[in-house]
């Protein structure tokens, strides 16, 4: 919830830029949160205009929850945790600053993002073990051996944005850890990045809706000498050319 200082900038920019969006992004980077809704700037801008202030105005005050709907809102998302706000909503026929109220003040439940995650299997523990020992000990020995790191990746972004983790939510007491598989068939953009502790290669964006060893070798051709180059285990990075390069340029690392 907004401050009254923060409701009172928000006004002022509008009225110097006649802008929403350049609104949310003063606020965003003065205050360093998610900024308010383009209906909350409005409302703010109309009752400044109307009575010259943005205070909350009192009202009748609010009304108490029933404890019959107290009990409806625990059985519904204790049956269904993953009900969104708006599904509740209608279900129920309640406000959704009621049903909130209710989970988070009454309950103490909070709503948890869904994460994306790649999976490990027992096979992948002991040999995961063993190379952080054998980091630790390379760490040990050259003071600079972590700035001769990088570390390089690439993400998919669904161009529809198909996948809205913002409105996937979990109600508990107690962080799930859930996580949810990424759909891949909508439209998107490939886009290829290396990071060290002093520079980035990078961004690379491929047009072609999947990255292979033609297209992914001459990005790594970009290298600098005297580096350790970590990639992941993607089809692309073990084509047989990628492994030549690899295995010439950066033998037994």
């Amino acid at each position: 919830m907004a401050t009254v200082q923060e409701k009172a900038m928000c006004v002022l920019w509008f009225f110097e830029t006649k802008s929403v969006i350049t609104t949310q992004r003063r606020f965003r980077i003065t205050y360093k949160k998610d900024p308010p809704s383009d209906n909350s700037i409005r409302r703010w801008l109309t009752q400044f205009q109307e009575i010259g202030s943005v205070l909350h105005r009192k009202g009748a005050g609010r009304t108490s929850t029933s404890q019959e709907n107290v009990d409806r809102i625990q059985e519904t998302f204790t049956r269904s945790p993953r009900k969104s706000m708006r599904q509740a909503t209608v279900q129920l026929h309640m406000p959704h600053t009621t049903i909130w109220n209710v989970l988070h003040n009454r309950f103490l439940l909070n709503a948890y993002k869904v994460q994306i995650v790649q999976a490990l299997h027992p096979n992948d523990k002991p040999s995961r073990f063993e190379f952080a020992e054998q980091i630790l000990t390379r760490i040990e020995d050259d003071e600079n051996y972590l700035r001769k790191w990088f570390f390089s990746d690439e993400s998919i972004f669904h161009v529809s944005g198909k996948v809205n983790k913002h409105n996937c939510r979990i109600w508990g007491s107690e962080n799930p850890h859930d996580y949810r598989e990424l759909e891949r068939d909508s439209p998107k953009v490939n886009i290829w990045c290396a990071l060290s502790h002093t520079e980035v290669i990078g961004p690379f964006f491929f047009a072609e809706t999947t990255i292979n060893s033609v297209t992914y070798l001459p990005q790594m051709q970009q290298h600098q000498p005297d580096v350790i180059f970590q990639q992941d285990g993607a089809p692309p990075h073990w084509d047989m050319i990628v492994r030549d390069f690899l295995d010439e340029n950066f033998p037994n690392r």
